[in-house]
């Protein structure tokens, strides 16, 4: 899944109105760390990468650059592309031989790095898998089948063909035989069924089967959207506007484009609650209460996926009833047309999903160091492990950085280095069902990982551009991913930090962007519903490609060769990720006073009532309803939170 820019669901700044009340719960907490511990001051910020100190084999008296240079020294890029070719030599779908497999690896791994501990937990969940062929067919008149979409994507290089390979669907569909007329609705959002109703205002969708291109919103709110309006089956595609190449010479295996035989697999869970759908807010163990099925949230329609080059050939014999907008017309060489049914004869889409919700083991790999001072105060590192095929870039480079963050972690240990407060690698089973490992995680151990824990940071994929790192955080930590980029060198320009690619190709008011944490990955749980600060971090491609992702996103087609040609040839990003990642992880858990900052807090809240005022204010004060209170507490917090920052210099 994703976040920031390429999250299906970004939460607007307006939500941190929400978490004041959690704000000034987390500066209690802080002061009373600063009361119970002494006080250092953090390092000097440059905005070149340091040069690693000299400090020996292992430090007497080891102090935040010296650990710093010896994590840079020892994590080696070549280390992060043997686990990745590792990872993806075969298919680790959730729920199937290959998720316990891969577990136990990853567990096995750290045991063998010198972690203090490492365990696998398991959970009792739905998932979702296609018993049989699942067909998209159009008919002729008579019911004949004029043509039949592939059951699976061409394999295009060796091992594309695997037994293994599950075939392209969408996971929680719901299962039937339905026969109906065609209509394009874009990308079946909101805002396209108003247009249709605009400029079709007789066309009734009840009864219809509907064809829309993936993008701009979740997957899983398509399928919603098209029950909601009377739809009796969903077929998406991937259009090249949003993720091919026109040029038919430049797909994979030649370029990183998504070629016209690829789909997108994906799940379609919807539901304030993420996580197992049977066992909302409870781990799902194997004595839990269940609800049933058609009490959960979970789409009823048939819903599956296709290729473009499938789409086009019912595309491209769609009547031209109504005039279809402009933005609502992609790249394929055809004449975009809306429907209802086909040019000609009376010919139909008849969709026959054989799509099934069991109940399987998922299982999670949690490794833990010990802290020297405050061991139960956790900072946690997360990456999910399952893949819808082989995940490449999504999840195993954000697997394979990890593994060797730990490996140089455990090596630091060896030596003689203890961090002050404990850490925690985490690697989550069924990410791609609806965050279901992590969520069942916190679910189970919510009091003491509510209570106990720093921070949670994220990496769902180490790489998944060639442009720009890609940050969103909570404000509590704007400063330490500040700081950790300054130190950590470029991958693309000698001499440069991390920092300063990211300023110059995505910055905002002078600093690099960093983006409000969406709902797209494994730190929904600690952040929304435990409260737990998070950051999640990866390197994207280039926000004017108009491309949100990389375009072989949840394909066959993701492979180790795919990342190794196209993504990170010299694994440099993977490198450069990783240890931001660490160094993060090494100020948070090392640091005698956690560095979090609550002047950015205030000021993002400041922003965010702005930007509320900005969009409702008008219509408030219609209603007699104004800021005053809201406007009196943020002012307050930004007071009470300069006072406290004054006490800590002043110490």
């Amino acid at each position: 899944m994703g976040y920031g820019r390429n999250s299906a669901v970004k939460l607007n700044r307006t939500f941190l109105v929400v978490t004041l009340g959690v704000v000034l719960l987390v500066g209690f907490t802080i002061g009373i760390l600063i009361g119970h511990f002494a006080i250092s001051k953090t390092p000097k910020e440059t905005s070149q990468p340091q040069d690693k100190p000299s400090c020996g084999a292992a430090c007497e008296e080891p102090d935040a650059d010296c650990i710093f240079g010896k994590l840079v020294a020892k994590m080696k890029a070549d280390n992060i592309k043997e686990y990745l070719r590792r990872l993806t030599s075969t298919p680790h779908l959730a729920g199937t031989p290959a998720d316990l497999t891969n577990a136990e690896y990853v567990r096995d791994q750290w045991l063998e790095q010198g972690l203090d501990s490492a365990k696998i937990y398991s959970y009792d969940v739905l998932l979702s898998y296609p018993e049989a062929d699942n067909l998209v067919q159009l008919l002729d008149e008579e019911g004949g089948v004029n043509f039949t979409c592939a059951v699976k994507e061409q394999g295009l290089r060796p091992g594309e063909d695997s037994p293994d390979i599950v075939n392209p669907f969408n996971a929680y569909s719901g299962t039937g035989n339905v026969t109906g007329d065609l209509v394009y609705v874009n990308y079946a959002r909101d805002v396209d069924f108003d247009k249709l109703a605009e400029i079709a205002p007789d066309l009734n969708l009840t009864g219809k089967i509907l064809i829309a291109r993936y993008g701009k919103i979740f997957r899983g709110n398509k399928a919603k959207h098209a029950e909601h309006h009377g739809a009796i089956g969903l077929i998406l595609y991937s259009d090249p506007a949003d993720y091919g190449s026109k040029n038919a010479t430049s797909v994979y295996p030649h370029s990183w484009w998504l070629p016209d035989t690829g789909a997108q697999r994906g799940n379609l869970h919807v539901s304030d609650h993420k996580g197992d759908p049977l066992t909302p807010g409870y781990p799902a163990k194997d004595y839990a209460y269940r609800t049933s099925v058609e009490d959960s949230p979970l789409p009823t329609i048939p819903v599956h996926p296709i290729g473009y080059g499938d789409a086009k050939m019912f595309l491209r014999e769609l009547r031209n009833t109504y005039n279809i907008p402009a933005d609502w017309k992609g790249d394929l060489d055809i004449e975009y047309n809306i429907g209802p049914g086909f040019i000609g004869t009376n010919r139909q889409v008849r969709m026959e999903i054989h799509t099934s919700n069991q109940r399987r083991n998922t299982y999670n790999a949690i490794g833990f160091i010990r802290g020297a001072v405050e061991p139960d105060r956790y900072v946690l590192l997360g990456n999910h492990r399952d893949a819808w095929v082989f995940g490449a870039a999504d999840p195993s480079s954000g697997t394979a950085s990890m593994l060797e963050l730990s490996r140089v972690f455990g090596e630091l240990v060896k030596e003689g280095w203890r961090p002050r407060r404990s850490i925690m690698f985490c690697s989550w089973g069924a990410e791609e069902y609806g965050l279901i490992g992590s969520t069942e995680w916190v679910e189970e151990f919510s009091k003491n990982l509510g209570a106990r824990s720093v921070t949670y940071l994220n990496v769902d994929l180490s790489v998944g551009g060639t442009h720009v790192p890609e940050v969103a955080s909570t404000p509590l930590l704007y400063k330490t991913l500040y700081r950790a980029a300054r130190k950590v060198a470029s991958p693309e320009e000698q001499g440069r930090s991390l920092y300063d690619i990211w300023l110059m190709r995505n910055g905002a008011r002078g600093l690099p962007r960093i983006d409000d944490l969406g709902a797209g990955s494994d730190f929904l749980s600690f952040a929304y519903q435990i409260g737990v600060p998070c950051a999640a971090f990866t390197y994207s491609p280039e926000s004017e490609s108009g491309f949100s992702i990389y375009p072989l996103y949840h394909s066959v087609y993701e492979t180790f060769y795919f990342f190794e040609t196209f993504l990170d040839p010299a694994f440099r990003r993977s490198l450069a990720i990783a240890q931001m990642w660490g160094e993060v992880a090494r100020d948070l858990a090392d640091s005698v006073i956690i560095p979090f900052d609550c002047n950015d807090y205030a000021e993002q809240l400041e922003l965010s009532i702005d930007d509320l005022k900005g969009h409702y204010e008008s219509e408030m004060k219609k209603k007699n309803i104004n800021f005053d209170a809201i406007d009196s507490a943020v002012s307050k917090f930004k007071v009470a939170a300069n006072n406290f920052h004054v006490k800590i210099d002043n110490m």
